[in-house]
């Protein structure tokens, strides 16, 4: 079989000229810049929380050797980590610190949603666009009935612009857009784990308030 036949860059233009314009057009910038990012979270493996974990006992015991204060110079790949720690420094309570983890993890999976969201967007819009370029070439046909030559190639735009919105949208974006829902779930649960020993923390280096109780004085008989 020759594979040449299946490609035509009239139908791959319009399929995914199409498909890409049609998130362009729902999305902001932000998202497509973090949308084409995320497929290389596809190359790595699952999150796993076990070296925060390991990274913040580590804190914990500089924390209990050199105090708190010493935690300001650490370095803190992880930004998540990186915030409850400095709000630790700060001498936040630790329902603050509890606070900014869930709002950090609870943005991150806004994002996470997003990003997969915009995959299974291009992956509904992908056939449409397939369609739309059926369209096309039926319309060029019709239009070159006189010219033999030219309906072979009206032709194989209708054709072969279903073909690939079928493909694109079913083997390309629906299978990223469900890996990236998988990946953060898996990282959604991992990073739960970080709350208790983060907090653990906050709860042991929270400043203590010292209260002076007045002196009674006492007359003398």
């Amino acid at each position: 079989m020759d594979f040449g036949t299946f490609l035509d860059p009239a139908a791959l233009a319009i399929v995914g000229g199409g498909t890409i314009a049609s998130a362009i057009l729902r999305s902001p910038a932000r998202d497509l810049a973090r949308a084409v990012g995320s497929l290389r979270t596809l190359l790595r493996g699952p999150f796993s929380a076990d070296p925060l974990v390991e990274q913040i006992a580590a804190l914990g015991r500089i924390a209990k050797r050199h105090g708190a204060m010493a935690l300001d110079r650490s370095v803190i790949a992880d930004p998540d980590v990186a915030a409850a720690i400095a709000d630790i420094v700060d001498g936040h309570s630790p329902a603050q610190v509890a606070g900014r983890l869930q709002h950090l993890r609870r943005a991150r999976i806004e994002r996470h949603v997003t990003v997969a969201d915009m995959w299974a967007g291009m992956a509904e819009a992908a056939p449409a666009m397939g369609m739309v370029g059926t369209l096309i070439g039926l319309v060029a046909m019709f239009v070159q009935m006189t010219d033999p030559q030219a309906i072979g190639g009206a032709m194989a735009v209708a054709l072969l612009a279903t073909l690939y919105g079928a493909l694109l949208g079913n083997l390309v974006a629906m299978p990223i857009a469900t890996r990236l829902r998988t990946a953060a779930r898996v990282e959604a649960f991992e990073r739960q784990r970080l709350e208790a020993p983060l907090i653990a923390l906050a709860e042991r280096e929270q400043p203590q308030s010292i209260s002076f109780s007045p002196l009674r004085r006492t007359e003398a008989a």
